[in-house]
């Protein structure tokens, strides 16, 4: 009882080690994942050879197939004589039935020798003049294609095995095209260490149109002209706060970086105001420094790491998104939005009995406030907005548009009649968050439409300005509306 797993080498039988040469001329048997590989016509013919590749033609999904190979070498190991199942290539590089034979054989306690076998990659490295410690980065081209987007650093090389068919490479191309250029160059490498090996360089938006692509295909993918990793990133900003970094960087703490990460948080929003994408990549990456330089304080401070922030956030929204996930139903936007914030309740009536194992004087403590998670520094229209938001998800809110209307005309009414500075003051308030109201109604987000509104003001003060020059404080006021009139109507 026993099973070996030969590694018949990636196609040239001169590649074949001579322990496996030993192995199968001794055999009287031999079982074949394929047949079809280039070398195995040249193996010992004092054997006698099965594959499955009948199993091929009919199965509907290579997953499967593959569990039903592992457990028919697995039984077949368990007889007296034991077997020999020979893969192309090495048995441990892109195997997956190797994987589940190992997994099997463990549990039945059945011994199972590998045979080392050449790879595709030697070969491969060969071909394309790689060092393999060049940090090169080696995947299965379904897997990737399965993503959305790859999971590779663009700052080194990477490898991707078993590109067999144009479906894949599509697949495989639309996944890379997430994180590379579609000009970025690359190189289909076909028959990697047969006598057939050929090198196809083309850009990356090609490599479905090939008429190369088989069996024996992989891709090769150099890194980015330009380093763009988020690895890359943390180095610089680690480099920064290190002994020999930069004094500045080194004092900096998480208060005292507060007005740097509001400061550019306005710049990204007006970046958008102004739909001008090439200031918003800039600004979306000075606005990721506060993220990243953060997240190195903590790590000096030995507070969490970037794999803690990351690996929160993206439990939080595999957690949130169920009907992505998992097996909820849902028919809209609105819909996913109330789900949403059911589990956001569901979360904190967790968290909080995670946390406090409630002494009973604390028995009779009100939940926390569904206005608790907003927050308390965000700029006074728009936490208005949210506030009403929120209020209107458990039902308090106005029926209707003309029912806050009424609300905004009584509230002016009131300022005109408040009795002093004080009472205005606080009337005048509730003018305002009456009309943010109003605008949450007809659905405009408040925030961005007084901002857009600021921005057009400015723009027709300045056609004043540019106008009346130096004489601007002693032209009339009709002058000065006939300018602004004259700006609106120029698009202003």
């Amino acid at each position: 009882m026993s099973i070996t797993i030969l590694g018949l080498g990636p196609g040239d039988p001169e590649l074949l080690t001579r322990r496996a040469w030993r192995i199968l001329s001794e055999a009287r048997e031999v079982y074949l994942r394929t047949a079809r590989h280039p070398g195995v016509e040249a193996l010992p013919a004092t054997a006698t050879y099965h594959n499955f590749d009948e199993w091929y033609d009919r199965a509907d999904a290579f997953d499967t197939l593959y569990q039903q190979i592992a457990a028919e070498v697995v039984r077949l190991g368990t007889r007296r004589e034991g077997v020999i199942y020979a893969v192309p290539g090495h048995p441990l590089v892109g195997e997956t039935t190797v994987t589940h034979i190992l997994a099997l054989a463990k549990a039945q306690q059945i011994p199972v020798t590998i045979i080392d076998g050449l790879s595709f990659i030697e070969p491969t490295l060969d071909a394309i003049g790689l060092d393999g410690l060049e940090g090169i980065q080696l995947q299965d081209a379904i897997d990737v294609g399965r993503l959305h987007h790859p999971q590779l650093n663009p700052d080194v090389p990477a490898l991707l095995a078993q590109v067999y068919s144009l479906a894949v490479a599509s697949d495989l191309k639309l996944t890379l095209a997430n994180q590379y250029p579609d000009e970025h160059p690359v190189t289909l490498v076909h028959g990697a260490g047969t006598p057939d090996q050929t090198l196809e360089h083309l850009a990356l938006y090609e490599i479905d149109r090939s008429p190369h692509i088989g069996h024996l295909t992989s891709l090769y993918v150099p890194p980015l002209a330009h380093a763009g990793s988020f690895e890359r990133f943390q180095e610089t900003i680690a480099h920064l706060r290190a002994p020999e970094g930069c004094p500045w960087d080194q004092k900096q703490t998480h208060q005292s970086l507060r007005e740097y990460l509001l400061e550019e948080t306005y710049e990204v929003l007006a970046a958008l105001d102004a739909d001008d994408p090439d200031a918003l990549r800039e600004e979306l990456g000075d606005l990721l420094l506060q993220i990243v330089l953060h997240t190195q304080i903590a790590i000096d401070d030995g507070e969490f790491r970037m794999a803690d922030v990351i690996e929160q956030v993206n439990t939080k929204m595999i957690r949130r998104h169920p009907h992505v996930w998992g097996t909820v139903q849902v028919d809209s936007a609105e819909a996913v939005l109330v789900n949403w914030q059911a589990l956001k309740k569901q979360e904190r009536a967790q968290n909080k009995s995670a946390d406090q194992a409630a002494p009973s004087d604390q028995a009779d403590q009100a939940p926390p406030s569904i206005l608790a998670s907003v927050p308390k520094t965000l700029p006074a229209l728009a936490q208005a907005y949210n506030y009403s938001t929120r209020a209107a998800r458990v039902g308090f809110d106005w029926p209707d548009v003309q029912s806050v209307f009424d609300k905004v005309m009584e509230e002016i009414g009131e300022v005109q009649s408040a009795p002093t500075d004080e009472e205005r003051a606080k009337e005048l308030g509730d003018v305002l968050f009456s009309v943010v109201n109003w605008a949450r109604k007809f659905g405009v987000e408040p925030e961005t439409a007084l901002r857009e509104t600021n921005a057009r003001w400015a723009k027709r003060f300045q056609y004043i300005e540019s106008h009346a020059g130096e004489d601007m404080k002693t032209l009339p006021i009709e002058q000065l509306e006939a300018l602004w009139q004259a700006a609106k109507a120029s698009g202003l």
